[in-house]
């Protein structure tokens, strides 16, 4: 029997469905877990499933690249992902075109913010000017993150992480502080969760309302256009890079 399952392995191993059966099985457990805890921030899907699959390659000693020689059909889907959160955010135009000045400047206001106390805090505990520049794109989501980390000279490997630190830690953590601050309207909830929290905080957004979901897909969306464009002017104007 144990040879018989041996070769199953051998065979899977080979295969690029073990990636992507892997992160799907991984998925679905983690998300039977986490409607278990009654939708707990602190058991986050995407969290739990990550921590299942990092084991799962030691374990097995399976490489990066051959998990993601299957996985990248779902990091394919990514896109398209993002490009359907334009509808939700179509249903809220009315409140969009009334309120869109306050939202473009808390956008802005919130990126820097963002890339600001990341890098002086980095700065402060004597990290590298790498690890500085690495961390300077950690709140938007992670494709244009990794771009704009190469561009600017960080390792887009380290950013990569710290992006998906950054989403799981946000997504725990934005809806007890929102509820401190007795913050209500769920299209501010959500543009919140959106800046800080980038696509994982958009998918915690959409599990408690559509609205605040079409509004954290908007936050990600001009977070990332913002940073990716006005980040390396102002590195090189500031003389960082």
């Amino acid at each position: 029997m144990n040879a018989r399952l041996a070769d199953v392995w051998v065979y899977l191993a080979a295969s690029p469905l073990l990636g992507l059966t892997a992160t799907l099985l991984a998925y679905q457990l983690a998300y039977a877990i986490y409607v278990r805890c009654k939708f707990s921030p602190l058991a986050n899907p995407v969290a739990i499933a990550v921590a299942m699959l990092v084991l799962v390659l030691i374990g097995t000693g399976t490489s990066y690249q051959t998990y993601f020689s299957g996985a990248q059909f779902v990091h394919f889907l990514l896109g398209p992902a993002t490009v359907a959160l334009a509808v939700p955010l179509y249903q809220q135009m009315n409140k969009l075109r009334s309120q869109w000045r306050a939202f473009l400047l808390a956008a802005v206001l919130g990126s820097a913010s963002a890339i600001g106390t990341a890098m002086l805090l980095a700065q402060w505990f004597g990290a590298s000017h790498v690890t500085v520049l690495s961390l300077a794109s950690k709140s938007v989501t992670m494709a244009i993150a990794m771009g704009i980390t190469e561009k600017v000279g960080g390792l887009p490997s380290l950013t990569a992480a710290l992006v998906m630190l950054t989403g799981i830690l946000g997504a725990m953590m934005a809806t007890g502080i929102l509820n401190f601050l007795h913050i209500k309207d769920d299209s501010v909830r959500g543009f919140a969760l959106g800046v800080s929290a980038h696509g994982i905080g958009t998918a915690r957004a959409f599990q408690l309302s559509e609205e605040m979901g079409a509004f954290a897909g908007l936050a990600m969306g001009l977070s990332g256009l913002l940073t990716a464009i006005f980040l390396p002017l102002a590195l090189q104007w500031l003389g960082i890079i």
